[in-house]
């Protein structure tokens, strides 16, 4: 199957899910990174829409716990990058009407948690077609070490995900079950 039929179907999907209240633990997450002995210094989140996993709970947790939390903002030639954030500062909506923060203090994140529309058991990401995650996961690549966790819904796993030279695997994803 393309992705673009993968993609409407597994999103039909979790809207339909969206009234279950499901979330996974901040604290689990926390636990599970630090244990693994990553750098927790600087987070790179996302701000929830079209019903994915709300991932603001987390970065508050992380937040607290003494990281530097960030989201992304859309860049020309569909590439982003990411801004520090605080939960009481104001964000911006963007031309895809996704909220991003208004400052211009840019970092770079040592967990990136990636949204998803759909993921297999091999890492692979079935993500919204635009390419900015792959972008900047690239470009990142030759900056830093960056662990890449996506976030999901268990209901949001395929068997396989068709991918192509361009994208990019993750190293975890995290759902309301289990770690991959």
């Amino acid at each position: 199957m393309i992705k673009s039929k993968l993609r409407d179907k597994v999103l039909k999907i979790r809207k339909k899910n969206s009234k279950k209240s499901i979330s996974i633990s901040p604290s689990n997450i926390y636990s599970y990174l630090k244990k693994k002995n990553y750098n927790l210094k600087i987070i790179g989140g996302y701000y929830p829409t079209n019903y994915e996993i709300d991932d603001l709970e987390i970065l508050n947790y992380f937040f607290d716990k003494g990281s530097t939390i960030s989201l992304p903002k859309i860049k020309k030639k569909n590439q982003m990058e990411f801004y520090k954030w605080y939960t009481n500062e104001p964000l911006l909506i963007n031309k895809y009407g996704i909220p991003e923060p208004e400052a211009n203090n840019r970092v770079y994140p040592d967990i990136l948690f990636v949204p998803l529309v759909a993921f297999d058991k091999e890492l692979n990401r079935l993500g919204y077609g635009g390419g900015f995650y792959d972008r900047y996961i690239q470009k990142m690549s030759k900056i830093k070490k960056i662990v890449k966790v996506g976030l999901a819904f268990s209901f949001q796993k395929l068997k396989t995900i068709p991918t192509n030279k361009h994208d990019k695997k993750l190293d975890i994803i995290i759902t309301e079950k289990d770690i991959v």
